[in-house]
């Protein structure tokens, strides 16, 4: 099973819609494909509509029935916080082990592609001791890095990389997603990283982007 891990620069900035966005370029190739985002915050169990998880359940075009949830967002927790942060305000704790055998045991599907999500970006704590870059190197799948184009993606994105590859982790691609205040148009941006990140696959995906860009904006992280 081929995996990718999407992260991001931070939160807000597009994992989820690249994330489905994937998911229904896969299926439109006729891949088979499992999608997980093991981990969410501000998740209200009474209104799980508007949740990450039904976005990415909708593009598979499941249910969102409890055991749907429970199967792709194992780890929930109510309040918009940082994991660590909305476990302990609820007396819990993500156990990091656990959560790593989890998406490893994803791994042994018969799906063609495996997407996990994570949450928030690649240092934000995931308990005592652990961030989503640990998590990231534990896996060793390739990571797709979701950015924006706001105001000071710049740094962030630079940053962002420059973590990963301390930890020796491959970088299948990085996906600078429009952002809607954007100062400048995204081919600036990504022209910019360009110079700063040769030999880095990187893509541009519009927000109103129809089917055909975004199957042909993917195609170098999905390939045929």
């Amino acid at each position: 099973m081929k995996t990718f891990f999407i992260t991001a620069t931070g939160t807000g900035v597009g994992k989820t819609y690249v994330t489905a966005a994937l998911v229904a370029d896969l299926a439109d190739r006729g891949r088979s494909v499992r999608v997980l985002k093991p981990v969410i915050s501000g998740f209200d169990e009474t209104n799980p509509q508007g949740s990450d998880t039904a976005v990415l359940l909708r593009s598979l075009g499941q249910p969102l029935t409890p055991e749907a949830i429970d199967a792709c967002s194992p780890w929930r927790f109510s309040e918009p916080l940082s994991p660590d942060m909305a476990a302990r305000h609820e007396g819990r704790a993500i156990d990091f082990a656990a959560l790593v055998e989890f998406c490893r045991g994803a791994r042994a599907g018969d799906e063609d592609v495996l997407l996990i999500e994570a949450v928030g970006g690649a240092m934000v704590p995931l308990d005592d001791s652990h961030t989503v870059l640990d998590w990231m190197a534990d896996l060793g799948a390739p990571v797709v890095v979701v950015a924006g184009s706001y105001l000071g993606t710049l740094s962030h994105t630079l940053t962002t990389v420059s973590a990963l590859r301390e930890r020796d982790i491959d970088i299948a691609a990085v996906v600078v997603d429009e952002s809607e205040d954007s100062p400048v148009l995204i081919s600036e941006t990504v022209d910019t990283l360009a110079r700063f990140l040769p030999g880095l696959t990187l893509i541009s995906l519009m927000r109103n982007a129809d089917r055909a860009s975004i199957h042909a904006a993917l195609e170098a992280i999905i390939g045929e």
